[in-house]
């Protein structure tokens, strides 16, 4: 007869949700509308940043800002809320998340300044900060394991249809009517997600309340950021948010001038690129199971490393698909390290995961504002440089996490080897 624990074992195995059950398909469906909405409202004011800085008569780096201070304060609050979700549920975290996004949403279009702006647009981002980590934390805990990167990369391909239809939807409709009225419209496209969300999001099953003591929850933040696999993890998140975060805070200002002098609405739909995105992160489990999950990091860093240096040239098309390849190397990229992040922690998942959105988001902040500065200093190709350096990071750290585990297996082969002759000498 199995002991009990296995019995337990198998009882939660058959309650956790799994591919092809309704269950799952609402799952997948509720946390495709949250990717959405948080993506859509997260980068509201990037696809509009030409028009911004004309509308105030500000500078490029001026105007990075209402991306920057987004993405900042979302990395500063995404520990305190995921910690928060701990004790409260990532579904509670997740839907009083949303709400609040979508409500100061709907208050940014009337901002009478720059100033203004970024300062809703930063309580915007901590307001949304409660959604990824919990987002990973309930995957982790409902979804049975072997889903776990397939269901990440669905949460992950919402993120980026969010980008890309909030980037359109903005466009156009500040062509028509302005970058207010494009602001209006995403804001209206996420109240209809966090509404779907919150209709079709089964409870959860697994959530057991943590503690919500400083002490034990300090204990497991150092316990995370003492394990060197999720170190590197969070090292390869940052840097690869860097390189997504600098090309797309400044394509709108490269395309919007000459040579390609393209108007708003277009611009904005250069983002139907992120349904490369789309395709490539719901892929990432099976890149992982075909080639590991280094070997897939190694595919998302060539492919990414590709489509910058093909982005130098001068014809709109060459410029095109170096955006597909860098999109669709983010995202592989992304979704292989966080599914990474959540199979690797075995307790405090969602301070894991709020460690790597923390990671993830300084990255995407770092890269909007360096990427506006390096095209005021050096053009579009120092846009692409500063993205080559943190491609080159995400190798280096690749390379170090292969060579660390060729160590550890030689050694754990010595240590067999050991007690095969301890062992025979004493027969």
């Amino acid at each position: 007869m199995p002991p009990a624990s296995t019995k337990a074992s198998t009882a939660v195995d058959a309650h956790q949700l799994s591919p092809g059950t309704s269950a799952y398909r609402r799952m997948s469906l509720a946390l495709f509308a949250a990717g959405v909405a948080t993506f859509a409202l997260l980068y509201s004011t990037q696809a509009l940043l030409p028009a911004v800085s004309t509308g105030f008569g500000v500078s490029a780096s001026a105007a990075s800002w209402t991306v920057s201070a987004a993405t900042g304060a979302l990395a500063l609050a995404v520990l305190p809320l995921s910690t928060l979700s701990e004790r409260f549920g990532r579904r509670r975290m997740m839907t009083v998340s949303l709400a609040v996004a979508v409500a100061v949403g709907l208050l940014v279009p009337l901002a009478p300044s720059l100033e203004w702006l970024v300062s809703l647009r930063a309580v915007q981002g901590a307001a949304l900060a409660g959604v990824p980590a919990s987002a990973m934390a309930y995957l982790a805990e409902e979804v049975r394991p072997k889903a776990l990167v397939g269901a990440i990369g669905l949460f992950v391909a919402g993120n980026s249809i969010g980008g890309m239809s909030g980037r359109i939807t903005a466009g156009w409709a500040a062509q028509l009517w302005g970058w207010r009225a494009g602001l209006a419209a995403v804001g209206v496209l996420a109240v209809v997600c966090a509404v779907a969300f919150r209709a079709l999001l089964p409870r959860a099953r697994h959530f057991t309340p943590g503690s919500l003591r400083p002490r034990a929850v300090a204990r497991t933040v150092r316990g995370h950021l003492a394990d060197p696999l999720l170190l590197r993890l969070y090292g390869i998140g940052a840097l690869f948010m860097t390189v997504f975060g600098a090309v797309y805070t400044v394509i709108g200002y490269r395309l919007a001038g000459e040579p390609f002098g393209l108007p708003q609405g277009v611009v904005g739909s250069i983002f139907l690129v992120y349904l490369v995105g789309t395709v490539s992160s719901a892929a990432a489990g099976k890149l992982v199971g075909r080639m590991g999950r280094r070997g897939a990091l190694y595919l998302a860093v060539v492919t990414t490393a590709a489509g910058l240096l093909l982005s130098l040239a001068q014809t709109l098309t060459a410029v095109l698909a170096g955006l597909v390849l860098i999109t669709a190397g983010f995202f592989a990229g992304h979704a292989v390290a966080s599914s990474a992040v959540s199979r690797t922690a075995k307790r405090g998942r969602a301070q894991a995961s709020a460690l790597y959105q923390s990671a993830y988001y300084l990255g995407s902040s770092a890269g909007g504002t360096l990427g506006a500065v390096a095209f005021h200093a050096g053009g579009w190709a120092g846009t692409v440089l500063l993205g080559l350096v943190a491609v080159v990071g995400v190798v280096s750290i690749t390379l170090y996490g292969t060579h660390c585990a060729r160590v550890a297996e030689r050694a754990a082969r010595t240590e067999v080897r050991r007690q095969l002759a301890t062992a025979g000498a004493h027969m």
